[in-house]
């Protein structure tokens, strides 16, 4: 989720994240802003490298959920999650799987610690909040401090969740589309998806996970 304050070099320096991400510390420090340089949430539409990324991310949690699906042999999917690494936003965290359970069937988010398929990390970077993965199978969703004080943090948290089961960036879109993100502006506080938002998840995880792949933006 970016904010209307995003600097434009790193935001497109974000695709570095995947090959970065493994030495990345719980606590990121801020990158340098380059004055001059940045952009409203209107003129912010994400890179490809972005978006490649974040596409990465959902795989790798797809991968984990459906092997331990497999080894389980369960009916449902169920994605696992640490929140230990940001325990500023367990509450946001918490809500933000509370909202998702409820509007999806065919994909649960349940609170893990070790072998979880993803995890929450908090600190500050210009960049913001986002979603990532280190290439090998482990992803995390990483909450920035300033953008969580500037835009309604439940917002931001259940926005990145939303990456972990599928769903990309739209900023275009608006207020009441969760994955709009930082487009409509630090005044939007909806923490909901959508109907159709809802769907594409559903779609996407129906099934056990068959023909699963990463959801487009409407």
């Amino acid at each position: 989720m970016r904010s209307p304050k995003t600097v434009l070099s790193a935001a497109l320096g974000l695709g570095l994240a995947a090959s970065l991400a493994a030495a990345v510390p719980a606590v990121a420090t801020p990158s340098a802003a380059p004055a001059d340089h940045t952009v409203t949430a209107a003129q912010y539409v994400g890179s490809a490298a972005e978006k490649a990324d974040t596409k990465r991310f959902f795989e790798a949690v797809l991968k984990s959920a459906l092997a331990k699906q497999k080894k389980t042999g369960a009916a449902s999917v169920t994605v696992t999650y640490d929140a230990s690494g940001a325990p500023t936003f367990a509450q946001q965290i918490s809500s933000s799987a509370q909202i998702w359970n409820s509007a999806v069937s065919n994909v649960k988010l349940q609170a893990g610690s070790g072998g979880a398929d993803f995890s929450y990390r908090e600190g500050n970077d210009s960049r913001g909040s986002y979603a990532s993965t280190d290439g090998h199978g482990h992803g995390y969703i990483f909450l920035d401090y300033q953008q969580n004080q500037e835009y309604d943090s439940t917002r931001v948290t259940a926005h990145e969740t939303g990456h972990v089961l599928g769903l990309p960036d739209h900023y275009e879109g608006p207020c009441s589309e969760l994955m709009s993100g930082g487009g409509p502006g630090p005044s939007c506080t909806n923490s909901q998806p959508d109907a159709n938002e809802r769907a594409q998840v559903d779609q996407l995880w129906a099934n056990g996970l068959k023909g699963a792949h990463f959801g487009t933006a409407s």
